[in-house]
């Protein structure tokens, strides 16, 4: 089974791409819906001991811990302790199902694969990335969100640049969606019958 990683930073377009893949019959991990997941329930009290008063009727109010982590950016990294771990079970999960099925392609949809380690972890990479302007324009119309938190969100990512140089394949979104899924529909055509290693290296049960 050949694994990518899907990735890209804040409001760069991985949703769309994700679901392509997905409309294309490949299955895919979303590692910020397994996030939120865990925030309405399974580590909720852990984060509620680390970042008291962050959580309302047990589950994690994003907002109040968003607000929390601003004040004390260092604290993202107590967080990631309590978060990554569990993240990564579920991809181990996921990954594992997959193949049972005998998937020929399984997605990770990453927002912090670089950051978290995972590229280790996958067969090839891709990186989907506009504009910084269009990126900015996309994330302050989000609700909630302005200058300054988008500001620290990036220092916190690895510059786009960056994540394009180490990329198999890339997906430009600074067109329309139509452009964007053209891109995804070609790199599936060029991986449908290629073979993966990372399953066996990095996922499967150990012998």
């Amino acid at each position: 089974m050949l694994i990518i990683g899907l990735t890209g930073s804040i409001g760069m377009g991985k949703s769309t791409a994700a679901a392509r893949f997905a409309a294309n019959g490949i299955a895919v991990f979303d590692a910020d819906a397994k996030v939120h997941q865990l925030y309405n329930g399974p580590l909720a009290s852990k984060i509620e001991a680390a970042f008291p008063g962050t959580t309302v009727n047990g589950k994690v109010d994003r907002a109040k811990l968003s607000a929390a982590l601003l004040k004390e950016p260092q604290s993202f990294r107590q967080l990631e302790a309590i978060v990554h771990p569990a993240v990564r079970e579920a991809e181990r999960n996921f990954i594992r199902d997959e193949a049972a099925k005998g998937a020929k392609i399984a997605v990770l949809e990453v927002p912090l694969l670089f950051e978290a380690g995972g590229s280790q972890a996958v067969d090839m990479i891709v990186v989907v990335s506009s504009s910084p302007n269009i990126q900015r324009a996309r994330v302050l119309a989000r609700p909630g969100m302005n200058a300054e938190k988008l500001d620290r969100l990036l220092q916190r990512q690895t510059p786009d640049a960056e994540k394009r140089a180490r990329a198999d394949f890339i997906v430009d979104t600074n067109g329309s969606v139509d452009a964007c899924t053209a891109q995804v529909d070609a790199i599936i055509a060029k991986l449908s019958n290629k073979k993966g290693e990372a399953y066996h290296r990095f996922w499967a049960e150990p012998n």
